[in-house]
């Protein structure tokens, strides 16, 4: 679960934009990082890798001081060997003339080193990857293949997911590619082009980009881009597409972090996904298929589990169809059960997220359709889906989501309104009025951010000095704990765990003593007042430092608690809009607070694209 960019040059110098291209891409992992450059006068192969941050490795290596014609660079998040010099990328072969980054994971890596180590070559690192360089060394360098026909074997030789940049010094001004599973784009420019992980790394310097598929391989020079697959040329021209995205938006903005930013263009996110879903097509074809089908599924990870959640509650509410929810790591658990009449609606923000991809597969294999919701265009799931529909959040660079998650609701949310309608549960006329009524969600998250900053400020100053703490709701309000646990447990490191309030009597009360805190999320409907009010008295009897983040139905709470945070008059549908934005906000300001860096909490990386 990497970061790697490659950028073929002519001319100029491209050590200065290797490393700015990298550094957009430290969200992807940052605990050690790499770089292999063809130097400009000599030809020679430098390569410079060590542990730590981006930053840290240019400096102790000076790598700004050397002059490039071309290069690839790596910032990894360890799955095969400790963080350390010799497990960091790049890996080259035994002659050291070819240098590899890698992301992904190679599955029958053992097996090919062990072939290779009875050929003679000798292995450093404990990785996967250290594997590519010597395959293309025994292809290239003994048997004389050219480097491309060298790919086309590799191909049907790793087993895995991989997304692979190579460089060559026989052929210099190449950056050659192979792409199966983990993301993979291009970016056209004038006099250079980039191969990279993601778009942010070049967006700066073009916007013009090729997405790789399964399978392909190819090449970029300074001046041409080159792309097969099973031997075939595909035609660049068709696949190029031009990114709205600015350089501005895939920047912190004078921001002190991205996850501050974020949160803060949630009120433009949810405008503009409401905007697309307005006009999107493919949300009635989707609400049909969930109609016709006899089961429906519901999946993703972390984050977009949680909007899977969120869903299967709408869905019952308004379509009264079930919509069974379940973490994609554990879909064989409930793969037998699925058949032709099962739909499975996938959900993953950077659409690449290995699990959530393995049950796609896995579903389809059974015969189940499959419906995509996506933060990023054409990338694997929504390619491999039978209809997409996509949220239109940005860019989302800090590691926590945060935008993406309410964008997902959104589209989640209008999705069960129009199965709801083409099912005859509500009519015509209601469907148009609740869809209309998402267009206020944007507005809602503006209000929950202006209406609860000073509290969300003093109360974190509060839970500063705390190490664990309970998050607990009925109805919607349960469903969005567990979001908001997620959020401060990534960038605080404080455990905060999500109940159902009405069954944390049923052991975790245990835990509760004097000062212990519990954050209540108060949700509509009126009938859950009184109800949470009941676990509110039950918390404070034991001692409990008690919280309430609250739609203003729950005003009458106020004497009952120590604190309340009243985010405005929000019905079921735009509760979680106003609610939200002030939990990730004191999720935020407790790592602040704390000295922890947001944007990059710890084992953590923004696109999970290792099982």
């Amino acid at each position: 679960m990497c970061g790697i960019v490659g950028i073929a040059g002519r001319g100029a110098n491209i050590v200065p934009r290797l490393v700015s291209s990298l550094k957009r891409l430290e969200y992807r992992g940052y605990d050690s990082a790499g770089f292999a450059i063809v130097e400009c006068d000599s030809g020679r192969l430098l390569v410079f890798k060590d542990a730590g941050k981006i930053d840290d490795v240019v400096e102790r290596y000076n790598i700004k001081s050397y002059c490039g014609i071309s290069g690839i660079a790596h910032t990894r998040w360890a799955t095969h060997g400790a963080p350390n010099r010799i497990n960091a990328h790049p890996h080259t072969d035994c002659t050291g003339t070819i240098a590899v980054v890698h992301n992904g994971i190679i599955k029958n890596y053992a097996e090919l080193r062990r072939e290779l180590e009875a050929l003679g070559h000798t292995f450093h690192s404990e990785t996967d990857t250290e594997v590519i360089p010597h395959l293309l060394e025994e292809l290239v360098v003994k048997k004389k293949h050219s480097l491309l026909e060298a790919l086309r074997v590799l191909v049907t030789r790793l087993e895995g997911s991989y997304a692979v940049v190579i460089l060559y010094t026989k052929e210099p001004n190449r950056i050659y590619f192979i792409k199966n599973i983990s993301p993979l784009v291009l970016g056209l420019g004038e006099g250079e082009n980039y191969v990279s992980s993601d778009i942010p790394s070049f967006l700066r310097y073009t916007r013009r980009v090729v997405v790789v598929e399964d399978g392909e391989i190819g090449y970029v020079t300074p001046v041409e881009v080159y792309l097969e697959k099973r031997g075939k040329p595909i035609d660049i021209a068709k696949r190029l597409q031009t990114i709205r995205w600015s350089a501005k938006d895939a920047e912190k903005a004078g921001y002190p972090h991205f996850m501050l930013k974020e949160i803060m263009e949630q009120p433009r996110a949810l405008k503009e996904t409401y905007m697309g879903i307005q006009s999107d097509d493919n949300l009635v074809m989707a609400a049909n298929l969930l109609h016709n089908s006899a089961k429906v599924f519901v999946t993703g990870a972390g984050t977009s589990y949680h909007a899977a959640l969120v869903y299967s509650y709408f869905s019952m509410k308004l379509a009264k169809k079930v919509a069974m929810p379940f973490i994609a790591s554990e879909y064989e658990s409930y793969i037998d059960t699925v058949d032709e009449n099962s739909v499975l609606i996938a959900i993953s923000q950077s659409g690449e997220t290995i699990d959530t991809l393995q049950a796609l597969r896995a579903f389809k294999r059974r015969g189940a359709k499959i419906i995509a919701i996506s933060n990023v265009i054409d990338s694997a799931i929504p390619r491999e889906s039978d209809i997409k529909i996509y949220m239109r959040a940005g860019p989302e660079i800090g590691v926590a989501a945060t935008k993406t998650y309410l964008t997902q609701i959104l589209v989640l949310q209008a999705l069960a309104i129009k199965h709801a309608e083409v099912a005859g549960t509500i009519d015509a006329s209601t469907a148009a009025h609740l869809l209309d009524k998402l267009s206020q969600s944007s507005r809602a998250a503006h209000e929950g951010i202006e209406k609860t900053a000073w509290h969300v400020e003093k109360l974190a100053r509060v839970l500063k000095t705390r190490k664990n703490m309970y998050i607990l709701g009925r109805g919607l309000g349960s469903l969005l704990s567990y979001e908001a646990a997620l959020k401060v447990k990534e960038v605080s490191y404080i455990h905060a765990e999500a109940y159902p309030a009405g069954e944390s009597k049923h052991g975790p009360i245990a835990l509760v003593e004097q000062g212990y805190p519990v954050l209540f999320i108060g949700t509509p409907p009126r009938e859950l007042v009184e109800k949470l009010e009941g676990n509110i008295m039950e918390m404070r009897a034991r001692g409990a430092l008690t919280i309430l983040v609250a739609v203003s139905l729950y005003k009458q709470l106020e004497n009952k608690v120590d604190m309340l945070l009243d985010v405005g008059d929000y019905d079921e549908l735009l509760a979680p809009y106003a609610l939200m934005p002030p939990l990730q906000l004191l999720a935020y300001r407790l790592a602040v607070l704390l000295g922890y860096d947001p944007d990059k909490p710890r084992n953590l990386a923004k696109t999970v694209t290792v099982e």
